[in-house]
């Protein structure tokens, strides 16, 4: 097997042809002699030059400014030193640094007296104010890590928001009495828009699709129920309705986008013949009142009865297994929650394990 030169001799003509220097080929010369200007020189020359200026003095940190402020408090670097529990060479080493970098002298000082300089009274009131301002964002910040303070935005199905929510958040207000809370109270499409738009935290409702964007942890299931007057005949029916029961009579059903018309809708599909749909509305009261008025009856939730008065009406448990709701808490999932909201999200698991009667099934 031949070695490398032999292998190199081999190789066509074209490959043999010596490297230029490369600055060499900025310039190439012209028939009348004088140098052709390339594109890299044109770039140079048309681009514009940089002039250094004077550089920007450095912010000062806390430290510096806690030095300076105690020093013209005392008029005195031991003394200073003393309050800050510093050394008095670390004290007069931050007021050079803060000197040098704001390019000013602050102090001016001999072996008897340290008083402020001009430039020195004139930027104390400022001094102070940015040392208030440090101050409040240190204990801002401990506050909001701390759970001590801040906002929380929760969106929630509205009979989430009537019946559940509101025993969390007496949990959770006792603990954190400086923390505000924001509830939408939507539908179930609009509870996922608000969670994917970042204009709440986190949510609870139900999850409509797969949706890697999204995190979900069940919660609790709802089940839903008739509601009725009491001189209705579905009134005095004894054991669990069924679909086939409720079928003959007007019903009051709530807006299409929401989540109980599409369970009731996909359970109904399979009636023969359908049910009637004497009135639509946009809230569980409002329903609650059509059906007191006798306009009907109506399957809600059975936590609709948080959400308006029942007097003259009655709850009756269905025996349909599709009508439940799978509650789940819904946040997005690249953000991180804020330490308030996940203090919230426990307060719920709370609330739902400890009302897991006949409103809820905990999950």
């Amino acid at each position: 097997m031949a070695g490398f030169s032999g292998y190199r001799d081999e190789l066509p003509s074209v490959f043999m042809f010596p490297i230029r220097n490369p600055i060499a080929l900025r310039r190439r010369p012209r028939r009348d002699g004088r140098e052709q200007m390339t594109s890299a020189d044109r770039h140079s020359r048309l681009t514009p030059k940089l002039i250094p200026g004077p550089p920007m003095p450095h912010m000062p940190n806390f430290r510096q400014v806690t030095a300076f402020l105690s020093v013209a408090r005392h008029l005195h670097f031991t003394i200073a030193a003393q309050e800050l529990r510093m050394s008095q060479p670390a004290v007069t080493s931050q007021i050079r640094l803060l000197e040098n970098q704001l390019d000013i002298k602050l102090f001016d000082r001999t072996k008897r007296e340290v008083v402020l300089t001009a430039a020195g009274r004139d930027l104390l009131p400022i001094m102070e104010r940015l040392a208030l301002n440090m101050e409040e964002l240190v204990a801002a910040s401990g506050d909001l890590a701390q759970g001590r303070r801040g906002l929380v935005r929760v969106a929630a199905l509205p009979s989430v928001a009537a019946s559940l929510l509101p025993i969390a958040l007496a949990d959770f207000a006792g603990r954190n009495p400086n923390v505000d809370v924001e509830i939408a109270d939507v539908v179930a499409d609009e509870v996922v828009d608000l969670i994917k738009s970042d204009q709440v935290d986190f949510g609870i409702g139900i999850r409509l699709t797969a949706d890697r964007s999204l995190r979900t942890e069940p919660l609790m299931t709802d089940r839903l129920c008739v509601f009725c007057r009491e001189d209705h005949p579905l009134a005095t029916r004894t054991g669990p309705l069924t679909l086939h029961d409720c079928a003959p009579f007007p019903m009051i059903v709530t807006r299409r986008n929401s989540s109980v018309r599409s369970i009731l809708a996909r359970a109904t599909m399979r009636l023969e013949g359908g049910v009637t749909i004497a009135l639509e509305t946009h809230y569980m009261s409002t329903a609650l009142g059509a059906a007191r008025a006798g306009l009907g009856i109506t399957i809600l939730p059975a936590a609709a009865r948080e959400a308006g008065s029942m007097a003259g009406l009655v709850c009756r448990a269905m025996n349909e297994p599709d009508l439940v709701r799978e509650f789940s808490l819904i946040s997005h999932a690249n953000r991180s929650l804020q330490p308030i909201a996940s203090d919230l999200m426990s307060a719920l698991r709370r609330a739902a394990a400890s009302e897991a009667d006949d409103l809820f099934q905990s999950a």
